[in-house]
């Protein structure tokens, strides 16, 4: 009996399957177009394949029992091998995913940012914000021309590892981050000067660490999207009074 329910427990292929053409099929009707459905279902497969490499790499080290060295060193070698066999098949989706065409290095390695990588910018930025401030009416509503312009600066894997960074950043930079808000942000003294409007914004937890990571080509980026370089220069201004 216990048998029968763990083979009843089992998802098959049709049933995974199946269940991704649902998914795909009700982002469909909340307007999310099919080709960023499936690229954003695939780096979600991607990264539990990783995320299950590393838990068995884990696992693998811990030796059940006490039954002597041979066993021990064939147990070891029996659980590398299978994490590295499943590390490469998290790696190859993760590619597939990143540069489905595999040509991305070769012919150019920052390609003009997709649609579904400045919604998932758009994610990762705004509870961080929230985290150091409050939302605020000043607002300058120009979250895809400036994440856009953040992207660009970045190839497809960077990307999509940004949350990962955004939040390593806000938590390495948390008391600049709470002092420059403090100062400059919603609420604060400068709060009606235009120079420090796109710190009303989720966006700038994006800026800043551009600016802390590559300000040249954000500077590059910034110019060629045409956006307010007052609107660069106050998060600037404010980050290094910040530090």
């Amino acid at each position: 009996m216990h048998a029968a329910e763990e083979h009843r427990q089992e998802l098959d292929s049709v049933s995974i399957l199946n269940a991704k053409r649902t998914l795909l099929q009700l982002l469909g009707r909340a307007g999310v177009r099919a080709d960023d459905a499936e690229g954003l279902i695939a780096l979600v497969e991607a990264g539990a394949l990783a995320e299950a490499c590393e838990e068995l790499g884990t696992l693998g080290e811990s030796v059940p029992g006490d039954k002597g060295e041979p066993y021990e060193s064939g147990w070891l070698d029996g659980a590398k091998a299978v994490t590295d066999e499943l590390g490469g098949i998290a790696a190859r989706a993760l590619r597939h995913t990143v540069d489905p065409g595999g040509t991305t290095a070769a012919a150019d390695p920052r390609p003009p940012v997709r649609r579904m990588e400045v919604e998932r910018a758009k994610v990762a930025v705004t509870p961080l914000y929230l985290a150091f401030t409050d939302a605020s009416d000043l607002d300058p509503e120009v979250t895809e021309e400036v994440l856009s312009a953040v992207l660009g600066t970045m190839t497809p894997w960077q990307r999509a590892g940004y949350a990962a960074r955004l939040a390593g950043f806000a938590t390495e930079h948390r008391a600049r981050l709470e002092r420059l808000y403090a100062q400059y942000g919603p609420g604060s003294a400068t709060a009606i000067h235009g120079r420090y409007s796109l710190l009303h914004s989720a966006t700038s937890v994006a800026v800043l660490e551009r600016l802390a990571t590559s300000a040249a080509a954000l500077r590059e980026e910034w110019d060629s999207a045409e956006l307010p370089p007052a609107w660069l220069d106050g998060p600037t201004a404010a980050w290094d009074a910040a530090g």
